[in-house]
């Protein structure tokens, strides 16, 4: 079950597409989180949403938001898919302890081994003030998020 929206967002920290660690309680106080869980880096349907949010960054990498997209893949296979596709946000690697940070927000497919597509908007006090959880078929809608950051 994925954690409600209200309540406070599990600090983390993660290795980017970069091998550089990115903590979520580093933003709090200056930016809102578009926290963005996805299956896998070269899947059809992930390539596509985030081939939508680049489309679209300036919405959600800007001097209030910052875009970060978690999957179960490792620092190397990020860094080829981000470069492959130009994804210039980071791209953080949940490999190990491998699916931690999408079990602490109730993403995790344990059958799978991935996150299912979970998506958290963690505002400035680093609390979550909406989130969508879409099955691992379904592609999620950017417009979605746009209309809830423009909310806080």
């Amino acid at each position: 079950m994925a954690i409600e929206v209200g309540t406070e967002a599990p600090d983390f920290e993660l290795r980017d597409n970069h091998g550089r660690a990115v903590r979520l309680s580093g933003f709090r106080g200056e930016k809102n989180v578009l926290l963005f869980f996805y299956p896998f880096a070269f899947t059809g349907v992930c390539t596509g949403e985030l081939r939508e949010l680049r489309a679209h960054l300036p919405a959600f990498v800007n001097d209030g938001t910052q875009l970060l997209a978690v999957s179960a893949d490792s620092v190397p296979t990020l860094r080829v898919f981000g470069d492959q596709e130009d994804l210039e946000f980071p791209l953080l690697s949940d490999f190990w302890p491998h699916g931690e940070v999408s079990r602490a927000y109730g993403v995790f497919d344990e059958e799978k081994g991935c996150a299912v597509r979970g998506t958290f908007v963690v505002d400035k006090a680093g609390f979550v003030r909406w989130s969508v959880v879409n099955a691992l078929p379904d592609a999620r809608d950017a417009a979605d998020y746009v209309k809830a950051l423009e909310a806080l």
